[in-house]
């Protein structure tokens, strides 16, 4: 298996206006695409031969089976791309339509690929729920006995990863890029914090782009840049039997969740496919650089439960020989989502790397994204799951990234709501961290932040118990949702971003960036988002006036990185602004429901009366000892407000409130909670409800864009003409399930009229409501109105069964605003 290098020696190149190191199926795609784009001074550089590093000894899987957009795209023009790739290039890809088979083994796994099944249907990717029976004749050696149900897709397959990747590089080729193997890359030039070049063991190659697709030495070459790019190479095993009869060739590939495993004929015998749950890091030393086409010495002491439990959904496999036990390295991300796009540390310098065993599958889709976002600027697709920008530098430490690998591999089969990582945790905590735990608190981890989920009642362990159905938090969650809109709860959202902007130039600067207008007053909240220059939202977040010359942001934390790159790349080099990362300075204490104002004016001297503090404002208060930031803002649709509390302080205001609610059957409160709240009230969730290919007139959020503002905003003009044609294709709008039992939780297809028009963003129960919400996105290509959206009845798909829906563009839930501004 090598790179078949050419007959003659190219001469060497100097400059070239992208070089992309690594050759494997992810940097000839990108190779390819950019050609394809028509770039033709495109040069990729290889450390030793094409395919040497993962790509040649991937399994070849080509499946669609996602309820991401964004993945399911990839996955699908992958598998198109594979398809036709020889009769463009010449070069056989191997790729077979075989299909592809997941197994049910018990009810709950049923749900749940009923429910990606719907969703994939209607992107095109047909997936048919069969029988135990009907799985028994694509497979006759299968044991199944204990299997539901099957779910079928004929159009996925597989190929032959090596050839695909020669046929990718060889439509480079035929538009003009360069290969070279044998060439090692030894520096990254940089100037100004933008890339200028390569050096390599072959010389020096300056360049406008330059892109690392180098899969798991892509930490190691991100350092040589100073880019972070947090992944770490794992075991990874598959099987070979000699041949068994009765095994056909050309089978379904076949998928087992539950036994963390895969199945495909491999000429006349078995290929089986492990991705335990509990995995064993590799490499913790970096990768060996004379690692090429390697394995690793397997461990058959680890593995053979494992296989085992494998081997129980075809028992013959016992008696038959063992052809092949292979182990070799793949690499995984902290939250298993790729690492694509332009780094925040250095300008033009793109990674495309991160693909948790699914570069192959994913190949094709990844190389076009990329090629895109660098010949435009910009990304065609939601990037929320794959763009770099989202992971935070901690999370490149070693011991984090090799702690949370062990877990990885069997998130591939893992898939239920609400799943939180158990590795690589409790190490950032808010100060009311102990506190929270001692009221029964379940904790989920977002960007390494611990953060109360529910709570549990006493003598009850907080502990999920997971299914697609009501889990076993439902009513504790149900209580604490009664006590928002009835009495007062306590939450806690340290894990916030916050950032001070300050300096005489700070209005100006952030009036450019920001929709909304934040030249206002001290003490003024103000709503806004970031755009592009699309009109497109990059961010979402609070912009307070604390004085004339400072501002607090307050943002999701998943997007902090991408945040302080936007502010570096929009602040002129002349402005007077300088930007502080405040967020381990605070923690933030949510004091919301109807008895909030009772509680809080009983632990200052400030008037929290209305008059004295309106809606959208924030004060300075006293809470005995300490001075808080007050921000009468809320999430939740309740009166309330956000505390900002000096972190030295946060224990002695958390108890000072304890102490003081149990006059008003004060609650501690989780995220689970938050959510259900905010979806009543139809408020967005950047990353979830809104992305990067959404404008603030698409997602509801018109009220908060300024448009005549003195200076404007980027994204105005752009944003402008969308108002002005008076069409939006597709909007966000809230629905409510007229049956109280089902459950949403996002990618449910909508239905109107019996047509599908889009599907839920997000889902939640709406315990005020009576039924389980959503904000989904309709669509139209005559426009999406209010007429249109009244007038059509609807239907939500949970599980291949379609549930009436009440919809509508404004809140269900206190639609006037009336009980936050009271």
């Amino acid at each position: 298996m090598t790179g078949r290098p050419t007959s003659k020696k190219k001469p060497f190149p100097t400059r070239s206006q992208v070089v992309i190191i690594g050759g494997g199926v992810i940097g000839c795609s990108v190779a390819y695409h950019l050609t394809k784009l028509g770039w033709r001074d495109v040069v990729l550089l290889e450390r030793t031969q094409l395919t040497a590093g993962t790509t040649w000894h991937a399994a070849g899987l080509i499946v669609s089976g996602f309820t991401d957009e964004t993945e399911i795209h990839m996955a699908k023009y992958t598998r198109d791309l594979y398809e036709g790739l020889s009769q463009e290039t010449g070069q056989e890809t191997g790729f077979k339509a075989v299909g592809y088979l997941q197994i049910a083994a018990n009810r709950e796994r049923l749900d749940g690929l009923r429910r990606r099944a719907d969703y994939c249907r209607k992107y095109d990717v047909p997936t048919e729920e069969i029988s135990a029976a009907e799985v028994k004749e694509m497979w006759p050696l299968f044991n199944t006995d204990d299997i539901v149900a099957g779910f079928y897709t004929p159009n996925d397959g597989r190929v032959n990863p090596v050839d695909t990747t020669m046929a990718l590089a060889k439509g480079a080729r035929m538009r003009g890029a360069r290969i070279f193997q044998d060439t090692k890359v030894t520096g990254i030039k940089q100037v100004a914090g933008r890339v200028t070049g390569v050096v390599t063991d072959q010389g020096e190659i300056e360049a406008d782009y330059v892109v690392n697709c180098t899969g798991m030495w892509a930490r190691e070459l991100g350092k040589m840049a100073g880019v972070n790019v947090p992944l770490h190479a794992a075991e990874h095993y598959y099987l070979i039997t000699e041949p068994i009869d009765g095994l056909g060739r050309d089978m379904p590939i076949v998928e087992d969740p539950d036994l963390f495993a895969y199945y495909r004929d491999e000429m006349d015998g078995l290929m089986l496919g492990l991705f335990e749950p509990v995995a064993k890091p590799w490499g913790m030393d970096g990768i060996p650089e004379t690692f090429s086409f390697g394995e690793i010495q397997p461990d058959w002491e680890r593995m053979t439960p494992h296989l085992e439990r494998a081997i129980k959904r075809i028992p013959i496999v016992q008696g038959i020989g063992v052809k092949k036990f292979f182990c070799g390295p793949e690499s995984f991300t902290p939250d298993m989502g790729p690492l694509m796009g332009e780094a925040p540390e250095l300008r033009n310098f793109y990674v495309a790397a991160g693909f948790n065993s699914l570069g192959i599958l994913f190949g094709g889709g990844a190389g076009q994204i990329i090629a895109q976002w660098i010949v435009d600027g910009y990304p065609s697709v939601d990037v929320s799951g794959i763009d770099i920008a989202r992971m935070a530098p901690f999370e490149n430490n070693p011991r984090y990234l090799h702690d949370r690998t062990v877990e990885l591999l069997g998130w591939q089969y893992t898939s239920w709501p609400n799943l939180q990582p158990e590795t690589a945790r409790n190490a950032r905590r808010s100060a009311m961290h102990d506190r929270l735990a001692a009221l029964g608190a379940y904790f989920g981890s977002s960007v390494g932040w611990e953060y109360p989920d529910w709570f549990a009642p006493e003598g009850v362990e907080p502990k999920v118990e997971f299914s697609w159905g009501r889990q076993n938090w439902f009513e504790f969650a149900a209580a604490e949702h009664k006590a928002a809109r009835e009495d007062v709860i306590l939450m806690d959202l340290t894990h916030m971003g916050k950032y001070l902007v300050q300096g005489r130039d700070a209005e100006e600067v952030l009036n450019r960036i920001c929709a909304a207008n934040v030249a206002v007053p001290v003490g003024r909240i103000v709503y806004t988002q970031w755009l592009n220059e699309r009109g497109t939202i990059e961010a979402d977040m609070t912009v307070t006036r604390l004085a004339e010359d400072c501002y607090l942001l307050v943002l999701v934390d998943s997007i902090q990185t991408h945040i302080e790159n936007w502010l570096a790349r929009h602040i002129p080099s002349d402005a007077h602004v300088f930007v502080t990362d405040v967020s381990s300075g605070y923690n933030i204490i949510n004091i919301h429901g109807p008895k909030s104002r009772q509680l809080m004016s009983g632990l200052t001297s400030a008037d929290m009366s209305n008059q004295a503090f309106p809606y959208l404002t924030m004060q300075e208060i006293d809470m005995g000892y300490a001075l808080v930031k007050a921000l009468r803002v809320t999430y939740v649709g309740e009166l309330g407000w956000e505390l900002y509390v000096p972190t030295e302080f946060t224990l002695h205001v958390f108890d000072m409130l304890m102490e003081a609610g149990t006059e008003v059957a004060l609650k501690p409160a989780g995220f689970q909670v938050l959510n259900t709240l905010r979806i009543e009230k139809a408020y967005r969730d950047y990353g979830y409800d809104v992305d990067n290919t959404d404008t603030p007139l698409e997602a509801g959020l018109g009220f908060a864009v300024d448009f005549d503002k003195p200076g404007g905003f980027i994204g105005r003009d752009a944003l402008l003409r969308q108002k002005e044609e008076g069409v939006l294709q597709h909007r966000l709008v809230q629905f409510l399930l007229e049956d109280p039992d089902p459950l949403l939780y996002g990618s449910e297809p909508i239905y109107r009229d019996g047509e599908w028009v889009g599907e839920l963003r997000s889902g939640g129960y709406g315990y005020t409501l009576g039924g389980a919400v959503g904000l989904g996105m309709v669509r139209n290509e005559a426009g999406v109105t209010g007429e249109y959206v009244r007038s059509g009845a609807y239907e939500i798909e949970v599980s291949s069964v379609r549930y009436p829906a009440r919809a509508s563009l404004r809140p269900m839930y206190d639609p006037k605003g009336e009980r936050v501004r009271s």
